[in-house]
Parts: C-alpha cells; structure tokens; sequence
C-alpha cells in the first residue's frame, strides 16, 4: 500500500470514478475501469451494495491490480473491513458508517479515508477526525444514488471548500456540460458514476470529462 498524501492526493482525486453494475450493461466492472483509467481517471471506487461478499472481494482484487498498474487511487466505498481485506488506498464513508476518527484507528496512517459530509459542521468535525478529503453532492441532482437526498447546489459546495484545507470532491448529477462549475466552486475534481459507467464509449466519457475538469483547473 502506498501513502497518497498533499499534491498527490489532489491530483489522484481529478476524476474519480464510482462503479455502479446495474449502470454497467453487464459490462465487469474491470472492463470499466480499464476504459475510465485509459481515458484519463485518477480514482476508482468500489461501491459494492448488494451481492456475496466473496464476489466483491474477486472484483476488487481485479481493480486494486489495474489501479496500481496504472498508478491510480483504488477506494472502497462504505466497508472499512473490505477495504482492509483488499489492501486498498482508501476508504469512503458516511454519516451512517464508521466514524472517521474510529476508522483512522482500524486503517493506520497510510490508508487515505474520503467522507461524504451532509453539514458543514459535519465537513470541518471529519477533518479535525483525520478525513483526507470530502465528497460533497449531490451538487445536482441525480437518480443513481437513490439515498442521496436533494440536490445541495454549487453554494454549499463552496462554503465547505472555503471552510477546510483539506480536497473536496463534487458529487452527483455531474455531467460534462457542469462539471467545470463544480471546479470553479473550489472542488478538486468530480466524482462520476453514470456519466462513465453508463456511457456507451466509457472511455472516451472519461476523457471528455478529464478535458473539462482540467481546463477549469487551469492545467490545460
């Protein structure tokens, strides 16, 4: 396991995307962040809701081995345990999940840990906790997270930006048409799931959208 720190965080986090199987086509997910990563993704993440542990756990050995090939930052949503099990970068969570500062003591230093804050008191008490970086979404609003509530809007975007020091990432609803707002607000990069993984050519969605987050950056 490497230790994703400073600079290196913040680019790893550019275009992060989320894998999604009933979005997939029948697609493996390994075929889909095979695409993402060859057109321009710096992050994958596992989010495995439903199904036997034993298949999530062949499917994230499969994206740890291309994420590390590639040199991308491999991220296993809600499951500490799994994140563990899979040797990942990092782990997301929640409100409902694992505290931060209880999962920085089962993780060590060197796993990154991603929370996904509904306040912005929420967002300043993770990092003080030892978060890495935030999640805030849905900026827009989107079907893919059914449990994702209404949309939160470029506003509350830029409050927690401007509250933290450390990455926030942009989520849900983000398209290439938007997601230049979503860097202009102060976030590093967008986190995606439809608009890769459901995409009819995932690669060349992925890097549409690399083009756009990075032109907002300024790094083209």
């Amino acid at each position: 396991m490497t230790a994703w720190r400073g600079p290196r965080l913040r680019d790893a986090l550019r275009l992060y995307v989320i894998t999604d199987r009933g979005l997939a086509r029948g697609r493996p997910e390994s075929e889909i962040a095979r695409e993402a990563i060859a057109g321009g993704a710096t992050a994958i993440q596992l989010r495995w809701k439903t199904g036997p542990l034993s298949e999530a756990l062949r499917v994230g050995r499969e994206l740890r081995e291309l994420c590390r090939q590639s040199n991308v930052l491999f991220v296993v949503n809600d499951r500490v345990d799994l994140a563990l099990v899979l040797e990942a970068d990092g782990v997301h969570l929640g409100v409902n999940d694992v505290p931060v500062a209880d999962a920085r003591q089962l993780v060590g230093q060197d796993m990154v840990i991603g929370f996904s804050p509904e306040t912005l008191e929420q967002a300043i008490d993770a990092e003080a906790a030892g978060a890495d970086y935030l999640g805030v979404g849905p900026v827009f609003p989107t079907r893919t997270k059914l449990d994702a509530g209404p949309a939160v809007g470029l506003g509350h975007l830029e409050r927690i930006a401007r509250a933290v020091r450390i990455p926030v990432v942009g989520i849900g609803g983000i398209t290439v048409d938007n997601a230049g707002a979503v860097i202009r607000a102060g976030a590093v990069g967008v986190a995606v799931i439809s608009a890769v993984v459901g995409a009819d050519d995932v690669r060349a969605a992925a890097a549409r959208l690399r083009q756009v987050v990075d032109e907002a950056a300024g790094l083209r």
